[in-house]
């Protein structure tokens, strides 16, 4: 094949429209879609380190750095020291940061029902392996 299917412009596409609908809304809470990322994988994996952060969050560090302060500064997530290490600061959701994620997780839900409505849920089981297998082919690309 020497010519493109036209699959990559429709997931950029799809890509674009699906980060403006999550953008809009999560902006009445007052979070960016990089910070819901941020605390969906807090939730996920626990207590992380910002590096940790940074690389499940599809970030580079020094955003990582300046997101957690954000988050930190407006209640949530707390860091603390860990015992074992002195220089390695975890990360944790606090209790505020938990029921903002519950808050912004439903608002998200709704922007995912109104993307898959035409879909049935037999297709939609397909829809979500065949991304996954899209995802692994790319990470594992080599150019």
């Amino acid at each position: 094949m020497d010519k493109p299917t036209g699959i990559a412009y429709l997931i950029g596409r799809l890509d674009h429209l699906l980060n403006r609908r999550i953008r809009d809304s999560l902006a009445p809470m007052g979070v960016t879609a990089a910070q819901y990322t941020a605390l969906s994988v807090f939730r996920a994996h626990g207590q992380l380190s910002n590096a940790q952060l940074a690389e499940r969050s599809m970030v580079s560090p020094q955003s990582a750095n300046e997101m957690v302060k954000t988050m930190e500064q407006r209640g949530w997530i707390a860091r603390q020291s860990t015992s074992s290490h002195g220089r390695i600061i975890q990360i944790g959701l606090t209790e505020m940061g938990t029921e903002l994620l519950a808050k912004c997780d439903a608002a998200v839900a709704q922007v995912e029902m109104a993307m898959l409505a035409d879909l049935s849920e037999e297709d939609q089981r397909p829809l979500h392996s065949n991304l996954k297998t899209m995802v692994r082919g790319l990470s594992v690309l080599t150019l």
